[in-house]
């Protein structure tokens, strides 16, 4: 049987010393797109939107460092720590989502205490839908990058990523791609049509449950991402799935 072979170049253009890369066009985006998404809601609401400018640069920043110190203390901290210069070079690759995602909850938090506009909660509300949003971008730039490949299979919609080998793979970062579009299509739908929002922390307790557990189910198709996790019963992904799954739930649950 043919599969879809993929042989993609991670970068667009190569502009002197510097190079325009597929991966940073689709994190830009999806930045991008939740800030639309996050505009949207805050007009619905007809909320004041002097400092959003300042809360996207807060977000930026505490996905950005969130995802890389996420990937260095989770994966790979004996190679950073015996590498230090190389910790700020994320160029080369080596973020992680579940850093991002801390980050923004860091984020939230410091920008509370400043602006004291609206609660913690209720901000994590409102930057649910984007933040998943902006996951369905992350994931589709891996795919871009040949990166977090899954694992063999026969499967008709298989690909072969030449970058890595020329056996046909799980397309698992298409996969979580599809699979957070949903989930962050299904919350938004809620927000509009239900009163899940009323109670702060549900919205993105139902964000943080169904996307780590998606994750979890997920990381089963995958490759083993560094070579401490062959063998395990469940993997890092997994592993640290399971308090933001658990976080999720008791943010959906608790009484208000």
């Amino acid at each position: 049987m043919g599969h879809f072979v993929w042989n993609g170049d991670p970068e667009i253009v190569q502009l002197g010393p510097l190079a325009l890369r597929w991966y940073g066009l689709t994190f830009a985006c999806g930045l991008l797109c939740g800030y639309f998404i996050l505009l949207r809601i805050y007009r619905s609401e007809k909320r004041s939107e002097a400092n959003l400018s300042s809360l996207f640069t807060y977000v930026f920043f505490g996905t950005v460092i969130g995802a890389r110190l996420g990937n260095i203390l989770l994966y790979e901290p004996q190679y950073y720590f015996t590498h230090p210069w190389e910790i700020p070079a994320i160029w080369h690759g080596g973020l992680a989502s579940h850093g991002g995602f801390a980050g923004v909850l860091i984020a939230i938090w410091l920008y509370v205490r400043k602006y004291r506009d609206i609660g913690f909660l209720e901000l994590a509300d409102r930057l649910a839908v984007p933040a998943v949003a902006a996951a369905c971008f992350i994931r589709l730039g891996n795919f871009f990058n040949s990166e977090i490949v899954g694992r063999p299979s026969d499967v008709p919609w298989a690909v072969v990523f030449l970058r890595v080998d020329n056996v046909p793979r799980h397309p698992v970062m298409l996969y979580e791609t599809l699979a957070y579009a949903i989930i962050s299509t299904a919350l938004y739908i809620a927000y509009l049509k239900t009163s899940i929002a009323a109670v702060a922390g549900r919205l993105v307790g139902a964000a943080l449950a169904a996307s780590f557990a998606m994750r979890f189910i997920l990381e089963f198709f995958k490759e083993d991402q560094v070579p401490f996790e062959r063998g395990m019963l469940f993997n890092t992904g997994q592993l640290y799935s399971v308090p933001f799954i658990l976080f999720g739930l008791y943010l959906m649950l608790r009484r208000s």
